[in-house]
């Protein structure tokens, strides 16, 4: 159940009513993904909002809650851990782990272990508590 579930519902409820800021013209070019880029050109059609029907610009207004930035999906902060001592400053019951890219097997098996008997919720495990490879 996660913990900050008002927090997470609010963000939810306000990304609902914001505009989903694409790319402009990736609609028209398979080769352009979508993810935001701000338009720069010093004649372009959405920089100056002219055209109605185009999509909106990036704002500060858009943002969500405060308090509810740097949460997880699950309610839980993101932490990032490489070893043991990383873990012994979390809290179990608001803090979730995610394991360094750069952990290794070996060490990722003892990080897991110890952090499923101090019942840390884990993001990316990629080993089970028992110690086979998943």
């Amino acid at each position: 159940m996660p913990i900050n579930k008002d927090k997470i519902a609010k963000r939810q409820e306000i990304k609902e009513h914001n505009p989903d800021f694409e790319r402009p013209e990736s609609w028209r070019y398979v080769r352009l993904q979508t993810g935001w880029r701000k338009p720069k050109g010093i004649d372009h059609h959405q920089r100056k909002q002219w055209s109605r029907g185009r999509p909106g610009l990036v704002k500060v207004g858009f943002g969500g809650p405060k308090d509810a930035r740097g949460l997880h999906p699950s309610g839980f902060t993101d932490n990032l851990v490489h070893n043991l001592d990383d873990l012994a400053k979390l809290d179990p019951k608001k803090d979730g782990v995610r394991l360094g890219h750069g952990v290794g097997t070996r060490k990722r098996k003892k990080i897991v272990t110890k952090a499923v008997e101090q019942k840390f919720k884990i993001f990316n495990a990629r080993v089970s508590a028992s110690g086979s490879k998943s």
